[in-house]
Formats: C-alpha cells, structure tokens, sequence
C-alpha cells in the first residue's frame, strides 16, 4: 500500500483544495449549493481520489484512480470558468488557479503515463 502523502500531485491537488475553499467564501449564498458546493467537491475529489486509488493493491487501480482524479481536474476547470464569467471571481486570481490547475493535471498525467 502506497502513502498518499507522499505524492507530490497528492500535496498539489490539497493546496487547490484549500484555495478552492477559500476562494468560494466570497460567493453569493444564493450559491450555497451550486457553483460554490460543486467548486468544493471537483476540488476535494482529486486529492481524495489519489488518496483512495494509493489504499488499492494493483498498479491498475491506481491508475484508474489517478486518471479520476484528472476529470475532476476537468470539471473544476469548468466550475472555475462559470464563476468567473458570473463574475464570482476576479481575472487575476482566476489566471493563477488556472496555472495551478493545468500544472497539477499534467503532474497526474504524467504519473499515469509512469505507471505500467
């Protein structure tokens, strides 16, 4: 069994987490449940997927976790467009979690791409 704090892409997708946390503090409490909980959830899912697929024995379930994670890299990237064209967030924020993002779902693919 696999330590998930060991991986680097793992420490990555907490830190979006916990920016994603702090950034939908702002939002509306019309969206409570909405963009905001979404935002939350797409973000929590990747580092918790991670962490899930390491507690699996097989390399492939690993993998199959890993690659999970990356579609909830996916979907945050669109949550994160809607709130910025809701204008829930500014562009210069927007730019850096951006940058973020895309660099963690590159760390994700290409430890997919490592394992066998």
């Amino acid at each position: 069994m696999r330590d998930f704090r060991k991986y680097k892409v793992w420490e990555q997708g907490h830190a979006i987490t916990l920016k994603m946390y702090k950034t939908t503090q702002t939002f509306p409490q019309s969206e409570e449940f909405g963009t905001k909980s979404q935002m939350r959830r797409a973000s929590y899912s990747i580092p918790s997927n991670i962490a899930e697929g390491c507690g699996m024995e097989s390399d492939a379930e690993f993998k199959r976790f890993l690659i999970i994670s990356q579609g909830s890299g996916s979907e945050l990237d669109y949550f994160r467009n809607l709130a910025k064209d809701l204008a829930y967030s500014n562009e210069e924020d927007y730019e850096i979690q951006d940058n973020d993002v895309n660099k963690l779902k590159r760390s994700i693919n290409n430890l997919v791409n490592k394992i066998e």
